[in-house]
């Protein structure tokens, strides 16, 4: 009898054990993602409170041009077309995307701050522009507000539908 629960007790620890070890993520199709984010929107609300200007314009280009991206109360990135985005430590579920002269041109609302999470980008005024499934820190499908496929980014690049680059970004860690 002893032996018996003596192997069972261990045959219970192995597979809790293993079962702590285990890790998966989850995983999207190009289709799950669209309905997912099309089932969720978010209202634009948020932008009640936002400036149409960068209020910290040349000290953003200033780090993005030494290639400083981390900052003390931010987030940089730079896009290939001259754009950046920033995003701030105390509100982490907003970024703020201006043009390469610091006017804002969309704002965008985060579900969440660890993937998977979706994305919902607006325009100042309101309108949303895309939105997005953000399956890891390497992949994130975008698509239309009528849910075509816009991009595909897979690390630094962004794919069409037909598997065509049209952005690229850097990815610094």
């Amino acid at each position: 009898m002893k032996k018996v629960l003596l192997i069972l007790f261990l045959f219970c620890f192995a597979s809790v054990s293993d079962a702590a070890t285990l890790s998966g993520g989850i995983k999207y199709s190009q289709e799950d993602a669209r309905l997912e984010l099309q089932n969720n929107k978010p209202s634009a609300d948020f932008l009640f409170r936002a400036s149409a200007v960068d209020e910290y314009f040349d000290e953003n280009i200033s780090n993005i041009l030494k290639g400083v991206t981390k900052l003390n109360d931010r987030t940089l990135a730079q896009f290939s077309d001259g754009s950046y985005g920033v995003n701030y430590y105390n509100d982490p579920k907003h970024v703020w995307y201006y043009d390469r002269g610091g006017t804002l041109i969309n704002a965008e609302v985060r579900t969440s701050t660890v993937p998977p999470y979706s994305t919902y980008k607006y325009d100042p005024d309101g309108s949303l522009v895309n939105m997005s499934m953000r399956v890891s820190d390497e992949e994130t499908f975008i698509f239309s507000p009528q849910g075509q496929l816009l991009g595909h980014w897979l690390g630094e690049n962004c794919y069409d539908e037909n598997n065509n680059v049209v952005m690229t970004r850097q990815i610094l860690k």
